[in-house]
């Protein structure tokens, strides 16, 4: 399972001079070419999810999609959302399977994005989620999704920047330099003077929003500069078009899949060479050996009642079911009965917690504070309580993902 914690990945290409791609997904064919990718030229790897793409997918059943394959892979993989929409957006996202969340406050006054920004660092450290800021705004210009980044472009000062990471937290910090979201019109003219000086005032991994377009070297002059996360889509997006209107164009008659063809080969081939030219190929083995692996907790309880009767324990279970799920960091609640007649316990609970932190923060949590004590307890001294962290786990019969 090389689900690795994304703090310690872009840490480690921030100490050893490479970048990680965090490439935006919008459908399978996107997902399985990243991966695909990653695992030709053993490459660690973020899948990302922008909330301004949520139009196209479903992000629950994208989510599910992307950790299953996340799980599979036998590279290290992050899943990130980009560009959450607010603090309810990161959360979601936690308690669907991210282990890095960016909610982008960068059009806002400096002090409001310093206060939300950290309200999110806040939430996730309780999770053990990185977090991803921005300082400064990367404005689009023409491409899929510049729409969606109207303005102009308000480049990054190196004094904010120290005082924004020191007072919000955040894991990692996207600037603004001059690239675009979307197509970048002309010559990139890059100051890569100003990231020099970010760098060395904030003194963590840089993200660069808007890859598309930049020269091979303005690529290695930005992974010079501290950048260790470069967002990448257009370019992407770009690939499967033209293949897709190549096809169009030699066979009119083409339905779906015929229009498909060949579409997740393309995108795999332009994420194989990002991966190549920012240095994170070849690196795969050393990042699953230094960094911390992404582990779900199964908090398990199992119990007896005293003074109500199968409906009541229902009630209090749908209850806790409704509650609970709300709590940060907690992926599923699932509540049951033994099967055997006579067994030590009737009932139990099993509550999939997204990291290790989440024991404590959950414990103390209001909500299950409140639900513990007024419904929980009184009627269930009869219990035990273990949390069991995650070892492996294996893939479905004949998909070829055996255990990890």
């Amino acid at each position: 399972m090389p689900l690795v914690d994304m703090h310690d990945m872009l840490h480690h290409a921030h100490r050893n001079g490479y970048a990680v791609g965090g490439f935006d997904l919008v459908g399978l064919d996107f997902l399985e070419a990243i991966v695909e990718a990653g695992e030709r030229c053993r490459s660690p790897l973020v899948l990302s999810l922008a909330e301004s793409h949520f139009e196209h997918f479903d992000f629950g059943i994208a989510m599910a999609a992307t950790e299953y394959a996340a799980q599979r892979a036998t590279v290290p993989v992050a899943i990130h959302l980009d560009h959450g929409a607010s603090p309810a957006s990161a959360l979601r996202a936690v308690n669907l399977g991210c282990n890095g969340v960016m909610v982008d406050a960068s059009h806002r006054p400096f002090a409001e994005n310093v206060a939300l920004t950290r309200q999110v660092v806040e939430m996730a450290r309780g999770c053990g989620v990185a977090v991803e800021g921005e300082l400064g705004y990367v404005a689009g210009v023409e491409g899929e999704d510049a729409a969606k980044h109207p303005g102009e472009v308000v480049y990054t000062a190196p004094d904010e920047a120290a005082r924004f990471a020191e007072e919000t937290g955040v894991d990692c910090l996207a600037v603004s330099i001059g690239t675009v979201h979307g197509r970048m019109k002309g010559t990139p003219r890059l100051d890569f003077e100003r990231l020099a000086a970010i760098n060395e005032a904030v003194g963590r991994p840089l993200v660069i929003h808007g890859g598309t377009g930049l020269s091979d070297d303005d690529f290695r002059r930005l992974i010079a500069h501290g950048t260790a996360k470069i967002n990448y889509f257009t370019a992407l997006a770009d690939a499967a078009g033209a293949c897709i209107r190549d096809h169009a164009q030699r066979a009119p008659e083409a339905g779906y899949t015929g229009l498909h063809h060949g579409v997740r080969t393309a995108i795999a081939a332009e994420v194989e060479r990002c991966m190549r030219l920012w240095g994170s190929a070849g690196r795969a083995d050393e990042v699953l050996a230094e960094c911390r692996p992404w582990r779900p907790v199964e908090h398990v309880i199992f119990y007896n009642v005293k003074g109500i009767g199968d409906d009541q324990v229902e009630a209090m279970a749908a209850r806790g079911r409704e509650v609970l799920a709300t709590i940060p960091g907690v992926r599923r609640v699932y509540t049951g009965r033994a099967v055997q007649h006579g067994a030590q316990y009737r009932f139990s609970w099993v509550v999939r917690f997204a990291h290790e932190n989440v024991i404590a923060t959950y414990r103390d949590h209001p909500e299950h504070v409140a639900f513990a004590d007024d419904w929980f307890r009184p009627v269930a001294g009869d219990r035990v309580t273990i949390d069991f962290s995650g070892i492996d786990q294996v893939g479905a019969p004949g998909d070829g993902a055996g255990a990890r």
